[in-house]
């Protein structure tokens, strides 16, 4: 168990690259599967996610093989189409397993998943949509079991928050060898739904329309493993980019796709950052405290919500009041009391909060309960007064290739050392998210 301190209150300067998309890297590792031939799937980025479901498809009787950030996926060996609670507990992605497992071997077996301590996340629009396909679905002991084979038809997606990636990733996985054509209706439109609609095409699938409301599917009799190189991390390139601003500092991100960012650059831009974007670099920084926001969370191409609370860490220093609406996971704030041991000013009101701008953060000791909301809780401490301690930063590895070294190149004043005292258990689930808010409560 480790922690990182940072000794804040120093300007970022120097270059980073950024690693591929954890969120493309999970579902496209899953579809290697679908194929009868091996694939070969580069800029894989070493996070504790990916790790994870490497074990799973191990698990699953599938050969893996890494070079750095290259990952082989050998298909041809599977034989257990069953996802054990060990692995599946820790990570809410593994459920994009469930698609590629049904619609290859006619059943599969996985636990309900676990995942970041930001709120209650159903899967019931991928069991919708499996179901629709023609899929018998039980849950039996904290695992839902799937069988029959699948046929085309007409899936609708909406959910009461927006379109689901992952739903939208597991049905479009599982109609590329289902029987017959099928649409998904209310289809995510993020750029990791496109980039493994790219990589299943690819293999041969036949898929039109990724990136819209409405995908379409033609089933075929089989996939071919490929060659493929995944998209940038978005989210980890935002992270940088907020790290240069409260920072007060300029930094280059390289590998970056600002297309995929349109709409957070734009409020970046609104805080008061200089921002200059090229083909796949963008150089941003600020010199001035950030100008305050109102922001809704939205699926793409509006605000993720994932990026939220790395936005909340920056207006908690802004000239003036902000007000950030989380319309896709409502119980999104858990973090933000950290934010406020560390002198913000932050008034909780129902899936929102409103946000004083303080001139000065301080440091503190805090715990991380999600892998952004860890990222959020560094990029204060980047920021402020003093020595700031994370705790529990198992939760940012799961998301982030390398942080503290690459903060680091920047100039940041940032290390890692082991807990001498292991902190509470993990938040991956409910029983533990009452652990986790009992030793806030009880802690100096």
């Amino acid at each position: 168990m480790e922690k990182i301190i940072i000794e804040g209150n120093h300007p970022l300067k120097g270059e980073v690259s950024i690693s591929g998309a954890k969120n493309s890297a999970l579902p496209i590792l899953s579809a290697a599967l679908l194929a009868e031939t091996p694939s070969r799937i580069k800029n894989i980025p070493c996070v504790k996610d990916v790790e994870t479901m490497l074990k799973i498809i191990s698990s699953l009787g599938a050969k893996v093989e890494r070079k750095g950030d290259m990952v082989q996926i050998n298909p041809t060996t599977l034989s257990n189409p069953f996802a054990s609670y060990e692995f599946v507990s820790t990570m809410r992605a593994s459920i994009c397993l469930l698609g590629p497992l049904l619609t290859k071997k006619g059943r599969a077996k996985i636990s309900l998943p676990g995942g970041c301590a930001i709120g209650p996340r159903p899967i019931d629009l991928h069991l919708k949509g499996l179901k629709k396909l023609g899929a018998k679905i039980e849950i039996e002991k904290g695992y839902i079991i799937a069988y029959g084979k699948l046929k085309g038809d007409n899936v609708d997606l909406k959910g009461p928050f927006g379109s689901s990636v992952l739903a939208t990733a597991n049905i479009m996985m599982a109609a590329c060898l289902a029987e017959g054509k099928t649409t998904i209706f209310h289809s995510a439109q993020e750029p990791e739904i496109v980039d493994l609609a790219n990589f299943l095409n690819k293999m041969g699938g036949k898929i039109k329309g990724a990136g819209e409301r409405k995908i379409e599917i033609k089933g075929v009799k089989a996939l071919k493993g490929t060659e493929y190189t995944i998209i940038p991390d978005r989210i980890e390139a935002i992270t940088y980019a907020i790290a240069a601003i409260i920072t007060k500092g300029e930094i280059e991100i390289k590998n970056i796709i600002p297309e995929h960012l349109t709409f957070p650059l734009k409020k970046l831009k609104q805080t008061g950052a200089t921002l200059h974007l090229f083909p796949e670099k963008t150089r941003v920084g600020a010199q001035e405290r950030p100008r305050p926001l109102h922001l809704t969370t939205a699926p793409y191409p509006g605000l993720p919500t994932d990026i939220q609370p790395m936005l909340t860490a920056l207006l908690c220093l802004c000239e003036g009041k902000s007000v950030v609406k989380e319309a896709i996971y409502p119980h999104r704030f858990l973090y933000t009391g950290e934010l406020q041991r560390m002198g913000a000013n932050i008034i909780p009101r129902k899936a929102s909060i409103i946000i004083n701008g303080v001139k000065q953060l301080k440091g503190a000791k805090l715990m991380a309960s999600d892998i952004r909301a860890g990222a959020s809780l560094v990029l204060a401490g980047l920021s402020a007064k003093g020595e700031t301690t994370i705790s529990r930063i198992y939760h940012i590895d799961r998301g982030y290739e390398r942080l503290t070294e690459k903060l680091s190149t920047l100039g940041a004043k940032i290390k890692r050392e082991p807990e001498k005292t292991p902190p509470p258990v993990s938040t991956e689930n409910s029983q533990d998210l009452k652990h986790y808010v009992k030793a806030i409560l009880t802690r100096k």
